[in-house]
């Protein structure tokens, strides 16, 4: 799959993950939610338990950690603008699917997945987290303080700058573990 959306799509691992039978109490705990275990990405990664609980504790807190900070839409935008470089079309579908709808920024979205990063943005703001987050994305050395500036500017504080560079920086982690172990395929092959 080459194409950007924002549909729900599957995912085949090219190593073997886990049968759902195989998984123990300490993968359940890993994994945090049972709906992951019918995923064979969690699955996969559920091969060192360890590493997926850090893993999972990781992305429940720099997305759904609401004590402040950038709100829960512009940091799936920056996973989704971070997934958009990276040619992640699994990743960008997910996130965004939740930028979208926690924004209420349908068209926005789609834009940024239609014509890519430097897609019009209807704002600065957007402007910035997205630029902010390529940046770091493709190589922190391209990241400066002209993005700081750019984000300042765009009324961001010091924990919002923070939260957007989090999820741009686990995003660009992600993005790579997953184009190394598999690739996506069409919703009915999930």
């Amino acid at each position: 799959m080459t194409g950007f959306t924002q549909d729900h799509l599957g995912w085949r691992p090219w190593l073997a993950p886990l049968a759902e039978e195989e998984l123990t109490d300490a993968h359940h705990e890993a994994l945090a939610d049972k709906a992951r275990a019918a995923s064979p990405y969690f699955r996969l990664l559920a091969r060192d338990p360890e590493v997926l609980h850090a893993r999972t504790k990781t992305d429940a807190d720099i997305f759904r950690n609401a004590d402040g900070g950038l709100p829960r839409a512009e940091r799936e935008l920056a996973a989704t603008a971070t997934s958009r470089h990276n040619g992640c079309v699994y990743c960008a579908s997910v996130h965004a699917r939740f930028a979208a709808h926690h924004s209420k920024r349908p068209a926005d979205v789609r834009r940024l997945l239609d014509e890519g990063v430097g897609a019009e943005q209807a704002d600065d703001r957007w402007r910035a987290l997205i630029d902010a987050s390529v940046a770091l994305t493709a190589t922190p050395g391209q990241f400066g303080a002209g993005h700081i500036a750019a984000l300042r500017a765009a009324g961001l504080d010091d924990l919002a700058i923070s939260d957007a560079l989090h999820a741009a920086a686990f995003f660009n982690w992600a993005n790579r573990l997953m184009l190394s172990l598999g690739e996506p395929t069409p919703a009915k092959d999930r």
